[in-house]
């Protein structure tokens, strides 16, 4: 990986659970252990796109090198403060969809961490990060209409279905929050959506 800083890095931040940095190369063995797992990659890559784990591996990495050494975000690797445990990845990344560039919140957790709230948590960083830097106007999470899991944790970062596309092929949903939406959740005292 390229030793640059990447442009909405979340490197040396921290929240309740976790600490954020960079990927690093040291990583790719608990990635790979994600790249193993039966459906982790089921609605990240196109169906025909899966190969072997260690093939899922290297177009992983690759992708994250292009984003950072292209200046289009990235994730950061996300470590349990408590166990220091690789937890997955979230980050801020530039998207075009539907012709339009737009800012998403990505995520994907080690299945020993899904279902304890630390994709909403990691989601909420960098939500909360984006707009207290001024990146966008608003963010987005492109979630795969068939993954429920991660449609849940995108309406708990207080986002709305904006709408239903094609991405990459896919069909997705486009989830948003716009910074007048993320204000009013900080002003009710709120850290999600509120009805």
């Amino acid at each position: 990986m390229t030793e640059k800083t990447f442009r909405f890095s979340l490197e040396g931040e921290t929240s309740l659970r976790l600490h954020y940095r960079r990927v690093q190369e040291t990583d790719r063995a608990a990635w790979l252990e994600f790249c193993r797992f039966p459906d982790s990659l089921k609605y990240i890559f196109s169906p025909n796109d899966i190969k072997s784990p260690e093939e899922n591996l290297e177009v992983w990495f690759e992708r994250i090198n292009h984003r950072y050494t292209n200046n289009l975000g990235g994730m950061n690797a996300l470590i349990e403060k408590s166990s220091n445990a690789f937890a997955g990845q979230c980050g801020l990344l530039v998207q075009t969809v539907d012709e339009i560039e737009e800012l998403e919140i990505g995520y994907s957790l080690m299945p020993a961490f899904r279902g304890k709230g630390f994709a909403t948590e990691a989601a909420q960083k960098c939500r909360d990060y984006a707009f207290e830097n001024n990146f966008s106007p608003s963010l987005i999470s492109i979630v795969h209409i068939d993954n429920v899991a991660s449609q849940r944790t995108a309406l708990a970062n207080g986002m709305q279905h904006n709408k239903q596309t094609l991405h990459k092929g896919d069909p997705v949903i486009i989830f948003r929050i716009t910074r007048e939406a993320w204000e009013k959740l900080r002003q009710a005292g709120h850290s999600g959506n509120i009805e």
